[in-house]
């Protein structure tokens, strides 16, 4: 197949959930088909990732929309900017017209068999008119996300972007989801949540994956000690507010019964709330090479998410190495793990510390639950994943084809 796949944002590095899994299913993709990535971003030029983006994927066309990076204070200014625009900040900030110049020329010309739109945040770019059957990848239900963050943000104004948000996106997503051939979601979950906005029968789901090659188990391993270990970009709103509550309703309570306890939150770009958790018995590492080291020492690794959507690729990375996990409900939210088996799921804090202190002072418990945790991580290596993925695009076409004959057949 011929495959067009449009993102927002560099693609590398790979600190990101979204970007991973977008990478390694372009990567396999790229290996059997002919596929073109249009990777567009802003802020500054930055030559030196175009360049690396085409060793790993050299079907890339690279667009610099010269669009501002807006941080910080200037964030909110920005937002104001583009408030009486009705599609929500998080898609219009998104909106290039460089990219959509291009997919004008491109769609109609049927230059390619099928086309993904990676991310709602793509949606304004794509024609009105899909001329190439066109599949839609929602690596999250983005009108459960901004209700998430509506209900748990922390400070007063973020809470009422958050609502604003929240209010435009449940009519925005809806109209998107409707207006493309097929939609991707990643868990039954998400698939359950979209089926009032565009119909079940047109939404395909395609699992989380794992890179096995990378995330190994060895059962041989020991930890570091009593290591609690976290991974996750830090600079992520759902993050920050999941190491908060850790940090202030869950941690003391692992203290009291293992003294010798250590916490170690590992993710780049840590926001001032996060490394104001610092402490004797709590690490913040910042970037890192790779987190793979971090797993290894880990005795259990935790995801304390009150805030999310989609699916957690951490998860499956910590459990095909092995990992002990407890997570709350929303943190494994999609996932194919089941409590008592393969994971601890607990949402309150004191059953969430106790699922910790069990794992910490059993290693026959924590040795079971770290064996039945690589046993179902090896399901999902992403080769596995993105044949998948190569069968929903073959049903977009036959969704688009589909369309074409119905319109043939109403009378003129």
């Amino acid at each position: 197949m011929k495959i067009l796949w449009v993102k927002p944002g560099k693609l590398l590095p790979l600190d990101t959930g979204g970007k991973l899994r977008t990478y390694n299913i372009l990567r396999h993709l790229g290996a059997t088909h002919d596929l073109t990535y249009l990777s567009y971003y802003g802020g500054q030029r930055d030559e030196a990732y175009e360049r690396d983006v085409l060793t790993h994927l050299p079907g890339t066309v690279s667009v610099y929309t010269a669009a501002p990076e807006a941080t910080g204070s200037a964030r909110y200014f920005d937002y104001l900017r583009h408030f009486s625009n009705p599609a929500p900040y998080s898609i219009s900030k998104f909106a290039a017209p460089q990219v959509r110049k291009l997919l004008r020329e491109w769609i109609p010309q049927h230059k390619f068999d099928v086309a993904v739109c990676d991310f709602l945040a793509s949606t304004l770019n794509f024609p009105d008119k899909l001329v190439t059957p066109t599949a839609l990848f929602q690596h999250n239900v983005e009108t459960i996300l901004w209700k998430r963050k509506a209900d748990f943000e922390a400070k007063w104004l973020d809470r009422i972007v958050s609502k604003v948000e929240y209010a435009k996106m449940r009519r925005f997503e809806p109209e998107q989801t409707r207006r493309f051939h097929h939609v991707i979601a990643v868990s039954e979950t998400d698939r359950e949540t979209m089926s009032p906005m565009v119909g079940r029968e047109h939404i395909s789901v395609v699992p989380t994956g794992v890179d096995l090659r990378k995330y190994q188990y060895d059962p041989a391993a020991r930890p570091s000690g009593p290591l609690v270990v976290f991974t996750g970009s830090m600079d992520w709103a759902p993050n920050i507010d999941g190491v908060e509550f850790f940090c202030k309703e869950i941690w003391a309570q692992v203290l009291a019964k293992v003294p010798a306890a250590r916490f170690r939150i590992v993710g780049r770009d840590p926001q001032p709330r996060v490394r104001a958790l610092a402490s004797e018995n709590v690490e913040v590492t910042g970037t890192v090479p790779s987190i793979i080291d971090h797993l290894r020492e880990a005795a259990v690794f935790v995801v304390p998410l009150r805030i999310g959507g989609g699916t957690r690729i951490k998860i499956y990375e910590g459990m095909a190495m092995g990992k002990a996990t407890v997570s709350t409900t929303i943190g494994a939210e999609g996932l194919d793990v089941q409590h008592g088996r393969d994971i601890l799921l607990e949402d309150s804090p004191a059953g969430f510390a106790s699922a910790i202190i069990t794992f910490l002072q059993n290693e026959e418990v924590r040795r079971r639950y770290e064996a039945a945790a690589a046993a179902t991580a090896r399901k999902y290596d992403w080769s596995v994943i993105t044949e998948q993925f190569v069968q929903v695009l073959q049903k977009t076409i036959q969704a688009a084809q589909r369309q074409v004959e119905d319109l043939d057949s109403v009378p003129k």
